[in-house]
């Protein structure tokens, strides 16, 4: 049981990678939105709230395996932000690489009330929390975006 944990809590090993680790989980996240972007929105919704719980369990575990407080090889996280950013928006190559850039940005800097959780909250809903808040963040920064640059889905495609 402890393989499969580390093997989901790393996203299938991408966070034992030495550089970058939070980068190539959300490479992972892109990959496991592909796959949940086929689904209908309210089955979306689902499905990334269900992945939130599992992503919680699973990151708090690793957390007692590991033997580290939110151990950069939980990246789990990564994904589970990258899926809320991904949230109802179109799936255009404009908003894929917006929300990776976006979601990493804010995922690193931690705006309030993310830098919070990472510091006050420990577990394995403090591990993913921050990385949903970000994703929240880069969800509206991209609806804002679409709002005021309509034609912004239409970059990069033909």
């Amino acid at each position: 049981m402890s393989r499969l944990i580390i093997a989901l809590a790393s996203a299938g090993y991408a966070g034992f990678f030495p550089w970058v680790p939070g980068t190539l989980g959300t490479l992972v996240g892109v990959l496991i939105y592909f796959l949940f972007s086929f689904l209908s929105p309210s089955i979306y919704l689902l499905a990334t709230g269900a992945f939130f719980f599992l992503a919680c369990w699973v990151a708090g575990k690793a957390e007692e395996i590991l033997g580290k407080r939110d151990s950069p090889k939980i990246v789990i996280d990564e994904v589970t932000g990258y899926l809320i950013a991904m949230t109802w928006l179109p799936v255009s190559p404009a908003c894929l690489a917006s929300g990776f850039l976006f979601f990493r940005v804010l995922d690193i800097i931690k705006p309030p009330p993310s830098g919070w959780v990472h510091a006050k909250m420990t577990g394995g809903l403090a591990v993913v929390l921050d990385d949903a808040v970000a994703g929240v963040y880069t969800n509206l920064l991209l609806r804002l975006i679409l709002v005021y640059f309509p034609d912004f889905v239409l970059f990069g495609s033909d």
